[in-house]
């Protein structure tokens, strides 16, 4: 009797290890809410109210979905997760303490408020982390400059021999740092290297072959320059409702960025979440067929940090 006991007790050891081990990979599962504060590249740190910001990666098989009215959901890209936008987010954590997220869901009214706060020429959080490594450089010369014309001002009381020559040092010390805060300052600048319009038939949302070419021409060039951003917006004319104006420049911004990240080659961490900037700014006269005309437009710049840019 003692045998058979113990026979079952056996037969009960894989059982209870895989019920712990499931039970492991279920607890590893975590899901935050909160909102971006900063993009960078694949990552992203969310806020969460009460508890320490989330670092959040970002893997090609993250889904990003937008909800859509009450019980609709569409698939959208990486680039439209900007700073300011609530989220919530699924995944598991990584050895490094990281949110590998499977799945990143916002709703629409959220993007829109985010993308609004963004929209301009001020960068975004995700363009100045990029320069936060020419930052520390310039401000830990500037440190090292300033301490050495400390040292070289106590010398001077006694060393009046070398007046002259300390005075020539300083100068040119004072003048390095003035040149490291010009540039330090010239970070939340950009300069505009490229630009292109596409232009869209009343109520089309697609990119006419003739603006592709257009396209791919400027991802060429920006391709070449060091530290580029593609800023992409989209405008519409007043002809129509307000909400269905607002949704075509989205989609025609949408278009025209998928266009320079799937043909132009242009990684989605140089693009600017894309802009629907509705019936905001208008180039024409709204009132004559060619106003309206000019108006159903997407505009695409390529910027540089003024700060990487240098003088």
């Amino acid at each position: 009797m003692r045998s058979k006991k113990m026979k079952v007790s056996f037969q009960l050891i894989p059982l209870v290890m895989i019920l712990l081990l499931t039970g492991s990979v279920v607890s590893a599962q975590t899901q935050v809410k909160g909102a971006i504060s900063g993009r960078s590249g694949p990552t992203m740190t969310v806020k969460v109210a009460g508890n320490p910001d989330v670092t959040v990666l970002l893997t090609p098989a993250t889904k990003v979905e937008e909800s859509v009215g009450l019980f609709r959901r569409e698939t959208v890209n990486a680039s439209a997760l900007v700073p300011g936008l609530y989220v919530q987010v699924k995944g598991t954590n990584n050895d490094q303490n990281q949110l590998v997220a499977d799945s990143v869901r916002f709703n629409g009214g959220d993007l829109k408020a985010a993308v609004d706060s963004q929209a301009g020429l001020t960068p975004t959080n995700q363009a100045v982390a990029q320069n936060v490594a020419q930052i520390q450089q310039d401000q830990a010369k500037i440190a090292a400059q300033q301490q050495k014309i400390k040292d070289q001002e106590a010398q001077l009381a006694t060393v009046k021999a070398a007046q002259a020559e300390h005075d020539k040092e300083i100068a040119a010390n004072k003048e390095a740092i003035a040149e490291a805060n010009a540039r330090f300052g010239e970070l939340d600048q950009y300069n505009i290297l490229g630009e292109t319009t596409v232009l869209f038939a009343n109520g089309k949302t697609e990119v006419e072959p003739e603006y592709s070419a257009q396209l791919l021409q400027l991802a060429q060039k920006a391709q070449g320059i060091k530290g580029y951003m593609i800023q992409v917006k989209g405008y519409a004319s007043q002809v129509g409702g307000r909400a269905l104006n607002q949704r075509l420049s989205m989609l025609r911004a949408r278009n025209v960025t998928n266009l320079m990240e799937q043909q132009g080659n242009i990684p989605l961490t140089n693009i600017l979440s894309p802009g629907a900037m509705g019936t905001s700014v208008e180039v024409a006269p709204d009132t004559t067929e060619e106003g309206q005309a000019a108006n159903r437009r997407v505009v695409v710049m390529i910027l540089q940090n003024k700060g990487i840019a240098g003088p």
